[in-house]
């Protein structure tokens, strides 16, 4: 893996323990996430919390 695939990934993680660090905060978030029925809608709603997880980590 080079050094800027590792960044990335190290982001991506981060990005996502601090959506589940707002989920656990914020319970009806987890209610909201449960309604999806897609990636795509899993990531534009997250999205309008404030956090970028759509792009892959090796994009």
């Amino acid at each position: 893996m080079s050094r800027k695939d590792l960044n990335k990934f190290i982001e991506k993680v981060n990005a996502l323990n601090a959506l589940i660090d707002s989920i656990e905060k914020i319970p009806s978030r987890k209610i909201q996430l449960e309604k999806c029925i897609s990636h795509d809608q899993v990531v534009k709603l997250a999205k309008s919390w404030g956090f970028d997880i759509g792009r892959r980590w090796g994009e």
